[in-house]
């Protein structure tokens, strides 16, 4: 009874209507509603895996999990079951939930990383079978299709034939008898067609009159000669619903064959479209999965920034106002929090914020506080909230809390009773009362708090109950109810894993000072504006606000001052050291908001610098990327210009003049796109007629023809070239560099391009003419030419059919030493000659 007066009074019921909003189907709404409340840590551990593995899976998909078709279908089955025939509206409804969960599996099978749903759709059966059969004989209006029987195609076809002779003898009496008629209309009325004919002239047309017009000018006659058909009619129609009924029947049938499976399938789908609703609706409040923990491992309750879900429903879907979050950091040895305050700072939303958080943690909810979310799983969530004060049953204040407590004693004490067979009882635990007249309670046994004493630890059993008491001991004596208060939550700190308890009673915040077990807390008050501001403070009681409120108020300050005297200077300085205190905390939590502020400045400033060397970085990058590019360009550039130099040499036969003029143009050529490069330090070699030497500007291997005159010109050959050269222009083979024979004037600023931009000659003995020749022996020249070949070759082929050309192409694109090849120069023959690059 007190499970439910707790669930009442936290108002989870409120949070089942909204969980179920995010239901998908009917019957995933109705389970919301009736939310069951495990009763093993297991169940909810299973239960937080399935929101868990729903969100991942929803985070993944882009349309989120589809329960579309599903309904329910239980009623349905249980008639199928007793050998009732289903319609078609039940029929077409078992078929959609027969896809709809189909496709659920579907989607689930397809993803990994999801053991829990796996497992859960493993042993679903859909019958695709009975699906299928259901949409032959159901359409889509949910009747009977003529291919649902042969028998009832037959029928349908009789049907439809009587219906055309009605109509064909209908019309032909309308326009024979066009003016005892009232207008051109076939209807029907109880099942037989008629045609309305106007009552003075009813004798023209003999016949059945089967109905009257509101005015009586009107009679709907059925002609005698068309009642044989109405009646072979009214047979058929008979026949037809028979042979559907029949139909339907069979279909109930293997439904019923089926029924447990698809009891279980919607089992099924109903928990997956349950754990859909706890994802979204924990989505939708940012909340964060929670970890059970053990508090006998020393481990701290965290709930950071912990929110109501009912507030947060009220500010989003009513215009409430913001939701303060309050931090719950409870040590493991805290067995007992007293929290302090004024009236309407927020006291009891705590108590009801951390009830509905440790409730949905077992119900497979987030919860909605910052991660970490740490909480014990509590067998029990008890609470006494509010008043319970009743006329008809003469209960004041105090006695309804007195009855509401006793109820939760007693739920620990059941728990501790099959536990240990045996307790201590509540008349042990604190003082009994009786109820005056006017409904007050009195202490029968004052002292028999001092007798009982507090229970040691180790003689009493501890519950992973969370106990919630609202202004414990109010309602009666201050003196009494203090005491009353003290001995109660000394009880519950040996019976209970946890008790949050509101109060005024100062002698409560003294616990603290004489048992670990207790912590105090207070919820905050602004003076200036006289209002609460809803954070709860922790270690610090709260204080009396009653005397500064009235003096602020306008109470006369004589009255005030006469009340301070009363209350005593004892609890004045236990205020000014609480308001000490308080300033103080106040002062921590502004500089640690400063240092706040200078560490994100000091990670903006991080993530700025950082920026701008990456800036940096990129932009070097890309600075050197386009160099490289005009660089590739230049060369490029070169290399055409020299190609050019070169066609102009073998449009004929060169002369000495000529070749100068091609030395002097590539001079040029090297001095405009190559930049200078240092001089290798090796020097000493001087080249002699005949010796081999390399020209690195042109990047060839050159015979002396000539000495070095005294200016250090030398004449050299590659080729069919002839150019005279500078000393300092060349070197040998090994890299050795000319030694000077004169003072050498500065060298021009040019480097050749790389061996690979080398300038192209075409001669005799790089050209290879294939016209003619078949593929086949082509490919034996290729392979010969190829293989000899230092340079470029050009092969020509000619056009013809192509297929020489493509022989060459395939032979040329697998040979092992072609780096590419492509069509020659228009001078060249164009694509009728193809050049082949050798590696």
């Amino acid at each position: 009874m007190i499970q439910s007066e707790t669930l009442e009074l936290l108002e989870w019921p409120r949070l089942c209507q909204h969980l179920a909003t995010f239901a998908a189907t009917k019957l995933g709404a109705t389970a919301a509603r009736h939310l069951k409340i495990p009763d093993s840590q297991t169940q909810s551990e299973l239960l937080l895996e399935q929101t868990k593995e729903i969100y991942q899976l929803e985070t993944r998909l882009t349309t989120g999990l589809s329960f579309e078709g599903i309904q329910d279908i239980g009623d349905s089955l249980e008639r199928a079951e007793r050998s009732g025939v289903l319609a078609g509206e039940e029929l077409l409804a078992i078929a959609t939930t027969l896809s709809g969960a189909r496709n659920l599996r579907r989607v689930i099978d397809n993803q990994e990383d999801l053991p829990i749903l796996t497992e859960l759709v493993a042993d679903l059966r859909t019958y695709p079978e009975l699906e299928q059969e259901i949409h032959r004989c159901i359409d889509e209006r949910a009747q009977v299709t003529d291919r649902a029987s042969q028998k009832l195609g037959e029928i349908r076809t009789d049907l439809r034939r009587v219906r055309s002779q009605i109509t064909q003898k209908l019309q032909n009496i309308l326009q024979a008898k066009s003016g005892a008629v009232q207008e051109q209309l076939i209807t029907q009325r109880s099942d037989r067609f008629v045609i309305p004919v106007k009552a003075p002239q009813k004798d023209a047309i003999p016949g059945i009159v089967h109905d009257t017009s509101t005015s009586g000018a009107t009679l709907y006659v059925e002609p005698n000669s068309v009642v044989p058909l109405g009646n072979q009619l009214r047979q058929i129609i008979r026949r037809e619903q028979a042979e559907e009924e029949t139909i339907r029947r069979v279909l109930t049938e293997q439904v019923a064959a089926v029924k447990p499976d698809l009891e279980r399938l919607l089992a099924i789908a109903t928990t997956l479209d349950l754990a859909t609703a706890r994802s979204r609706y924990s989505f939708w409040l940012g909340a964060n999965p929670p970890r059970f923990i053990q508090r006998e491992d020393r481990e701290m309750i965290t709930l950071r920034n912990l929110r109501h879900p009912l507030l947060v429903w009220q500010q989003q879907h009513e215009q409430g106002q913001p939701v303060v979050p309050v931090n719950l950091l409870i040590s493991p040895q805290i067995r007992v929090v007293t929290i302090t305050g004024p009236n309407t700072g927020g006291k009891t939303v705590t108590l009801k914020t951390l009830g509905l958080a440790a409730l949905m943690a077992k119900v497979g909810l987030f919860v909605p506080a910052r991660e970490p979310v740490e909480i014990p799983w509590f067998d029990k969530v008890l609470a006494d909230i509010g008043d319970e004060q009743s006329l008809q049953q003469s209960l004041s204040t105090f006695s309804g809390h007195i009855r509401r407590i006793s109820r939760i004693l007693e739920a620990l004490g059941n728990g501790e009773a099959e536990e240990q067979g045996s307790g201590t009882s509540l008349r042990e635990a604190a003082p009994t009362t009786t109820l005056s007249d006017g409904g007050a309670g009195e202490q029968e046994a004052g002292g028999r708090r001092q007798e009982t004493g507090v229970i040691s630890p180790s003689l009493s059993t501890q519950h992973s109950a969370l106990v919630l008491l609202d202004e414990v001991g109010a309602g009666t004596d201050p003196v009494e109810g203090s005491a009353l208060a003290i001995a109660l939550l000394q009880y519950l700190a040996n019976h209970s894993q946890l008790t949050i308890a509101t109060t005024h009673f100062g002698e409560l915040k003294a616990l603290k000072y004489e048992d670990d077990r207790f912590e105090n807390a207070s919820v905050e008050f602004d003076e200036s504006t006289l209002s609460p501001t809803y954070r709860l403070l922790w270690g610090i009681p709260g204080r009396s606000n009653a005397l500064t409120i009235a003096l602020r108020l306008g109470l006369k300050p004589e009255v005030v001052q006469q009340a301070k005297t009363q209350v005593g200077e004892a609890t004045d300085e236990v205020n000014q050291v609480i308001a000490g205190l308080e300033a103080q905390r106040r002062r921590q939590e502004t500089k640690a908001a400063e240092a706040q502020v200078l560490l994100q400045q000091a990670e903006r400033l991080y993530k700025e610098v950082s920026a701008k060397a990456a800036s940096l970085e990129e932009r070097e990058s890309s600075l050197r990327a386009s160099q490289e590019v005009a660089v590739q360009q230049a060369i490029a550039q070169a290399k055409g210009e020299i190609a050019q130099v070169i066609r102009r040499l073998q449009k004929g036969t060169p002369t000495a003049q000529e070749a100068q003029q091609a030395t002097n143009a590539l001079n040029q050529i090297g001095q405009q796109y190559q930049p200078a490069t240092p001089a290798k330090p090796k020097v000493g070699f001087m080249p002699k007629v005949g010796d081999r030497i390399r020209v690195p500007k042109l990047g060839q291997i050159a015979d002396v023809i000539a000495a070095p005159d005294q200016d250090g010109e030398l004449s050299v050959r590659f080729g069919l070239m002839k150019m005279t050269v500078k000393l300092e222009d060349v070197e040998s083979l090994d890299g050795q560099k000319a030694e000077p024979v004169v003072k050498p004037k500065p060298a021009p600023a040019a480097v050749t391009p790389p061996p690979q931009n080398v300038p192209e000659i075409r001669t005799s003995k790089n050209t290879i003419d294939l016209r003619g020749k078949r593929v086949a022996d082509a490919e034996y020249i290729l392979d010969k030419a190829i293989s000899e070949a230092t340079g470029p070759v050009w092969i020509i082929h000619g056009y013809g059919t192509g297929k020489l050309r493509q022989g060459v192409h395939a032979f040329l694109q697998q040979h092992p030493r072609v780096n590419n090849y492509e069509p020659a120069e228009q001078a060249d023959g164009g694509t009728g000659v193809t050049v082949a690059h050798i590696k």
